[in-house]
């Protein structure tokens, strides 16, 4: 029988030092129990789902209304709902940090490298956000990406939900018939799209689609974030 050995054991200070060893004595402070190691904090979220749940929530600083409820059919799983009364903004939430210190670190192959604290991601939040105001972008209204993983996708994303509208995306290397099969169902008011893209090494130019898909997909703003240095001329062939 071949014996099972650990690839790698924490050391008790590593343990104690970690988030989950933080964690679980934010809830002894709080709730009746004392955790002598990781099996009985486990036990304990297991059988008090209520209770795991309720601290987690607040030990994670979760900004929102909790609401009165926190767990509902807890005997069901599958089943179970949690904070079904909650109200939260997912945006909000990953916003709340605000610094010097890097957000998000861009590589678009070799070609171009983005660095963003997390103040200048604020920035550019709200500069899109201001952006969507002023376009009417209202709660429940679709905004449509068809953008690389990059950082105006994220932050373009985080102003939609901020908001409260729907955000769906898609890659720049889909054709113009699943662009159009996916976003035309939602009737997107808002279409933003890059002037290109890098594969392979390869610079990607998608011009003449976006002529055919902003035309069929009749999005009533259609905006374009510039990685090749081309968002200018394809704005302007757009609108010819």
């Amino acid at each position: 029988m071949t014996k099972l050995m650990p690839l790698w054991t924490p050391s008790s200070e590593q343990i104690s030092a970690s988030r989950m060893s933080e964690f679980a004595k934010f809830v002894e402070q709080r709730e009746d129990v004392n955790f002598t190691d990781y099996a009985s904090l486990h036990y304990w979220s297991c059988h008090s789902g209520s209770d795991f749940w309720n601290q987690l929530w607040d030990f994670a600083e979760v900004v929102g209304d909790k609401g009165e409820r926190i767990v509902v059919d807890e005997e069901k799983m599958p089943g179970a709902k949690y904070f079904p009364d909650a109200k939260i903004n997912y945006a909000e939430n990953l916003l709340k940090y605000t610094g010097d210190e890097e957000a998000i670190v861009f590589r678009s192959e070799d070609k171009l490298e983005t660095r963003l604290t997390r103040n200048q991601l604020h920035e550019l939040v709200s500069r899109f956000q201001q952006a969507f105001i002023a376009d009417g972008l209202q709660k429940g209204d679709r905004v449509a990406a068809m953008m690389p993983n990059m950082p105006e996708t994220i932050a373009a994303m985080l102003a939609v939900t901020s908001l409260g509208a729907i955000w769906s995306s898609c890659s720049p290397d889909f054709g113009s018939k699943g662009v159009l099969d996916r976003f035309g169902q939602i009737s997107p008011k808002i279409f933003i799209t890059c002037d290109g893209y890098w594969y392979g090494g390869k610079r990607i130019e998608i011009a003449d689609k976006l002529s055919d898909i902003v035309s069929e997909l009749g999005a009533s703003r259609t905006v374009i974030v510039p990685l090749l240095g081309d968002a200018h001329s394809v704005a302007e062939g757009l609108q010819n």
